[in-house]
């Protein structure tokens, strides 16, 4: 049964930042918060001021870093085993369970999707942002949020949005229900009342089935004539505008860490590089203000993450930006190197090309990729404060995610060539591959510690990815009491795969039988320890009850 905690609670395992004065609660860790809490009155919406984002973030932020005196700190919202528990941010998935290809590309769809429920009425045409795209119910009355592909750029933008949905969705993000669907034109039909609203969502005129003709002439259309549309079911609740990547929404009582701060906002770092997600604008981190299922009177925010659509490399094909991953839209640094060299520095970028596949941004490639300098569109706060505890956090899931199942998330894009569906899967994993040997060597990549019956168990990342040999590894055990006090050292060898156990690691005889036991992994290339933390239950049954990365 999962424990449910108050998120505080789980934000305080440690009273100090020295490892060996490191203690945890003798209990389960804490696998669930409670932040959910009742939110009678509707939080402020945060309008779409990407102009305002974009400033504050390119030339306010970088300047307040500058002169501001640096201060680390370790990620809030983990539970005493170094992880994430659930919450109205993030659900363990992959994490925890093995997921199938076919759940995978499935995703958070949980319907049948509209494709079969023709004809689709247009309501208006899409709110925020310079796409094309509509508003529109299914012959059930569910709501869409709809977008095309640029004629110039068939499949590529709305492949990306699903391909990135899926695979974000494995590793626990919230997440839309988008799918990719075909109709014709004949299969939308007008409200009465169909308006056409600006980027701001202000309505600015009738949409007439003229007007509705001439927009769409300006989408891809398949050679039989039908629209690949990019459906997006809209979400449950009212929204509430983009979700600040720092600080807190002051009038949630549930938003109790400072977004920089979370875990599970810095972990997404070595996600977003792996996927090319590089377009943070505010908006596409979006709050809901939701109704309780079980009891519509409760409401709590949900946070999800909204629109792929750049991702893959595709802002690069669309934006003609090759500076993509490699610079910020406005980036002191790249400006500075430009100015010294008067423009003549050795940039990274406009090296490798992708084959010309229908749907393949040229710039998607695995040999142009650095995991650890990847950068995004626009400076964003969590991952200026991540530490490599959060990148290996987010590059552990990353690694639970097989060929198989990358495949079946560019599967679920719809991609009318089979060459394109087996370059992005084998771009994705070796992009996945580069990702994991970067971050697990810069971490003890020990994890899933287990103790039963005087038995430490424990993985280690990099010999069952295969990034390193097992017959180079040892691992050095050095026990010490709740006191700090050493009892003893053994060694042992690493296991050919799988995980790797001992009987032989000396315990504590106290009452609880409280244990650090500091493993050190042993490598010609590497050595590095983590702290893992053992004690006796009510029952006397031996059980890890916390961890520290050193």
């Amino acid at each position: 049964m999962r424990r449910t905690i108050l998120l505080l609670a789980i934000t305080s395992c440690a009273t100090s930042s020295e490892p060996m004065a490191v203690r945890f609660a003798n209990a389960p860790p804490a696998t669930k918060v409670y932040d959910r809490r009742d939110t009678p009155v509707k939080p402020e919406v945060i309008p779409p001021y990407n102009e305002v984002d974009f400033y504050d973030r390119s030339f306010t932020g970088p300047l307040v870093r500058t002169l501001s005196v640096p201060e680390h700190r370790r990620a809030q919202g983990v539970n005493a085993l170094d992880e994430v528990p659930d919450s109205t941010w993030f659900t363990n998935r992959i994490g925890v369970r093995d997921l199938t290809p076919a759940e995978i590309t499935k995703g958070a769809v949980d319907d049948d999707g509209p494709e079969a429920h023709r004809p689709w009425t247009v309501h208006s045409t899409k709110p925020g942002g310079t796409e094309l795209g509509f508003v529109v119910t299914d012959a059930r009355g569910v709501k869409y949020l709809v977008s095309f592909d640029d004629p110039k750029y068939p499949e590529a933008e709305t492949g990306a949005a699903v391909v990135v949905n899926r695979l974000l969705w494995a590793v626990g993000y919230h997440v839309a229900q988008d799918q990719i669907v075909y109709l014709r034109e004949s299969d939308l039909v007008l409200a009465p009342d169909a308006t056409v609203k600006d980027h701001l969502g202000h309505v600015v005129g009738h949409l007439d089935r003229d007007e509705l003709t001439d927009k769409l002439a300006h989408a891809w259309h398949t050679p039989d004539g039908q629209l690949r549309v990019f459906a997006s079911k809209y979400l449950p609740g009212e929204a509430l505008g983009g979700t600040p990547p720092s600080g807190r929404r002051e009038d949630d009582p549930n938003d109790l860490i400072d977004h920089e701060r979370r875990r599970d906002q810095r972990g997404q770092y070595p996600m977003f590089a792996w996927l090319d997600h590089i377009d943070l604008v505010q908006s596409n981190f979006l709050d809901m203000w939701t109704a309780d299922p079980a009891d519509p009177s409760h409401h709590f925010v949900v946070h999800y993450l909204v629109d792929f659509g750049k991702s893959l490399g595709t802002m690069g094909l669309t934006d003609h930006y090759v500076r993509e991953g490699f610079a910020y839209s406005f980036d002191w640094a790249d400006l500075t190197a430009s100015l010294l060299t008067l423009g003549f520095w050795p940039h990274p970028w406009g090296h490798h090309w992708a084959p010309s596949l229908t749907g393949v941004a040229p710039t998607f490639t695995a040999d142009a990729f650095d995991p650890g300098q990847w950068k995004a569109d626009l400076p964003y706060a969590p991952f200026d404060d991540a530490d490599r505890f959060d990148m290996f956090w987010g590059a552990k899931l990353m690694a639970r995610l097989t060929p198989a199942d990358i495949r079946a998330a560019v599967e679920a894009g719809r991609y009318s060539d089979p060459r394109t569906v087996a370059y992005l899967t084998d771009t994705l994993v070796a992009r996945q591959r580069a990702t994991l040997r970067h971050w697990f060597s810069r971490v003890n990549p020990l994890d899933r510690f287990t103790v039963t019956a005087h038995a430490l168990c424990f993985d280690d990342l990099a010999i069952t990815t295969q990034l390193a040999p097992a017959g180079d590894t040892k691992y050095e055990l050095a026990s010490s009491d709740d006191g700090g006090r050493a009892m003893g050292t053994i060694t042992i060898a690493a296991a050919p795969s799988g995980p790797t156990c001992t009987h032989d690691v000396i315990m504590s005889t106290s009452a609880t039988g409280y244990t650090i036991v500091k493993i050190t992994t042993q490598r010609a290339e590497y050595a590095g320890s983590t702290l893992v933390h053992l004690a006796r239950g009510a029952a006397g049954e031996w059980r890890v009850i916390g961890v520290w990365r050193l």
